[in-house]
C-alpha cells in the first residue's frame, strides 16, 4: 500500500473507530504559575472528547528549555513518557505544535502515538464532513499536514509489517514517489475546490439578483449559532453539545416582524490558534462572512473565556476579509448568569443584544436590532414618479418611515444601506441641492 493510500485510508477509518473511547494524556504548556491546569488544558480536552478520545491524565509545563529533540528537555520528555504509561494512555496529544521529527522522537521514546492540537481538529472535521465540499476541504487539511510526516507514515507501515522497509536505501525511491504522489492529489483537490468556490459564487450572484440583504452567524464553536438558526427559521441543522458540530455553511429565509426577509447562514465555529491550513482550507466555507451584508458575532456569555473567544473571533474575520461588514453582538446563554456578572458583561459590552436561545428571550430585541443594522442610514430623496421600482425595492430591503408625493416626485424618508443606499444615492437631497461647479 503506497503512503497516499495509508494516509487516505486513515482518514476513512476514523469514522469507523469503534465507540471505545481511546485513553490520551493531555500536555499543555503556560508562562503563567498561577494558572489552573485545568484552564490551561480545558479547551483541549473537548476537542479529544469531540474526537473520541478519553483523558485519562493532564500535565501542564510551567517551566520548559525548548529543544529540537522534543521541543523541552530529555528529562521532562522522559518524565511525561513514564506518567502516559503508568496511566494506561495510548496516545499523548500536545496542545502546542510538535514538528514532524519531534513527533517521531516522541512515538520513539515513548512506544504511543503522539499527536499535537491541530491533527485532533482534522480528525474532528473528518469525521464530521458531510457535503462534497466540506470532505475536499478535509482531505486537502490532512495531506498538507500529512506531506511533511511522510516517512513517520512509512515507519508506521513498517511496523505494520514487521520490519524497517522505507527508511533507507531503496526505499527512499518509494517515498519520492508517494510524495509526488501526495502533492498531485493536493494540486487536484485544489482545482475542484476551485471549481466548488465558482459554483457558490454563481449561487450567490443569483441570490443578489433577488436583493434579499444576508447575514453571517459567527463566533466560536459551541456557542449556540446552529441552535439560533434552528429557533429563527426551523432550519433543522444538527445542533449537538460539542465542538465543531457544524461544517458546512447553511442558509435559510428568515422573515422579521417588519415583514422585510433575510438569509440567515449558519458558519463553521472558530477556535483559538486555528491551524493556517484549515483557514486557508476552509475559506469557501468562512467566506460566506465576508460576502454578507451584515455579520452576527454570537458569544455564549456563561463561558469565563468569553473575552479571548470574542478576540478569537474578531481574529477570524479579519484573516478572511470580513472585519470590516456591519456587526452585531449577540450574547447568548443569559439565563444561566447570576446579576452580578450580567451588571459586569452589560458594562464591557453595552451595545449588545441578550438572549437565551434555549428559552426563545430577547428573540423581539434581536429581530429589532437586526431589522436596523440591515436597514442602514437615514436619507431623504425625491425620485421621479416613474420609478416605482426604486419604491418597492425600499420597501422590501430598506426601511421607508414616510412617502409623500408630489406632481413629478417621490419624496422618501427611508433607512437603507448596501446596493440600495448606493441606487438611491443619486437622488438624495443633498445630491440634489449641491452647487454644481
Amino acid at each position: 500500500m503506497s503512503v497516499l493510500g495509508y494516509i487516505l485510508r486513515t482518514m476513512i477509518e476514523i469514522e469507523r473507530e469503534n465507540t471505545q473511547a481511546t485513553p490520551v494524556m493531555l500536555v499543555g504548556r503556560t508562562e503563567s504559575r498561577t494558572a489552573p491546569d485545568s484552564d490551561v488544558l480545558r479547551e483541549l480536552a473537548s476537542l479529544c472528547e469531540t474526537a473520541g478520545f478519553e483523558v485519562v491524565d493532564s500535565l501542564v509545563l510551567t517551566r520548559y528549555d525548548p529543544t529540537p529533540r522534543y521541543g523541552m528537555g530529555a528529562g521532562k520528555a522522559q518524565e511525561i513518557a513514564d506518567i502516559a504509561k503508568e496511566r494506561g494512555a495510548r496516545e499523548i496529544v500536545f496542545d502546542f505544535e510538535i514538528t514532524p521529527t519531534q513527533q517521531r522522537n516522541w512515538e520513539k521514546l515513548t512506544e504511543l502515538t503522539c499527536l499535537d492540537r491541530q491533527e485532533v481538529i482534522i480528525r474532528i472535521f473528518a469525521a464530521r464532513a458531510m457535503t462534497r465540499e466540506a470532505t475536499l476541504q478535509v482531505e486537502l487539511a490532512r495531506l498538507e499536514y500529512s506531506l511533511p510526516r511522510l516517512a513517520h507514515a512509512y515507519e508506521a507501515l513498517s511496523r505494520q509489517r514487521g520490519g524497517r522497509y522505507g527508511t533507507k536505501g531503496a526505499g527512499e525511491t518509494q517515498l519520492e514517489l508517494d510524495r509526488r504522489s501526495v502533492m498531485n492529489r493536493i494540486a487536484q483537490i485544489k482545482r475542484e475546490i476551485k471549481e466548488v468556490r465558482m459554483d457558490r459564487a454563481s449561487r450567490r450572484k443569483r441570490r443578489e439578483r433577488i436583493p434579499i440583504p444576508s447575514c453571517a452567524i459567527v463566533g466560536y464553536t459551541n456557542v449556540g449559532k446552529s441552535s439560533l438558526l434552528n429557533a429563527l427559521t426551523g432550519a433543522g441543522v444538527l445542533s449537538e453539545d460539542k465542538l465543531f458540530a457544524t461544517l458546512d455553511p447553511t442558509t435559510r429565509r428568515y422573515t422579521l416582524p417588519t415583514g422585510r426577509t433575510v438569509l440567515m447562514t449558519d458558519t463553521v465555529g472558530f477556535i483559538r490558534n486555528l491551524p493556517h491550513s484549515l483557514v486557508d482550507a476552509f475559506h469557501a466555507t468562512l467566506e460566506e462572512a465576508a460576502f454578507a451584508n451584515a455579520v452576527i458575532i454570537l458569544l455564549d456569555a456563561s463561558d469565563p473565556e468569553l473575552l479571548s473567544q470574542y478576540e478569537t473571533t474578531k481574529q477570524v474575520l479579519a484573516e478572511v476579509e470580513a472585519s470590516d461588514r456591519p456587526s452585531l453582538l449577540v450574547l447568548n446563554k443569559w439565563d444561566l448568569l447570576d446579576e452580578f456578572t450580567r451588571a459586569r458583561l452589560k458594562g464591557e459590552f453595552p451595545d449588545a443584544v441578550t438572549m437565551s436561545v434555549r428559552d426563545r428571550l430577547g428573540f423581539d430585541d434581536f429581530a429589532r436590532r437586526v431589522d436596523a443594522l440591515l436597514a442602514g442610514d437615514e436619507g431623504r430623496y425625491r425620485i421621479p414618479s416613474d420609478r416605482g421600482d426604486l419604491l418597492a425595492w425600499a420597501h422590501r430591503e430598506g426601511s421607508v418611515m414616510e412617502v409623500r408625493y408630489e406632481e413629478e416626485l417621490m419624496l422618501l424618508r427611508v433607512r437603507a444601506s448596501g446596493r440600495l443606499a448606493a441606487a438611491l444615492a443619486p437622488f438624495a437631497e443633498e445630491a440634489i441641492d449641491a452647487p454644481r461647479e
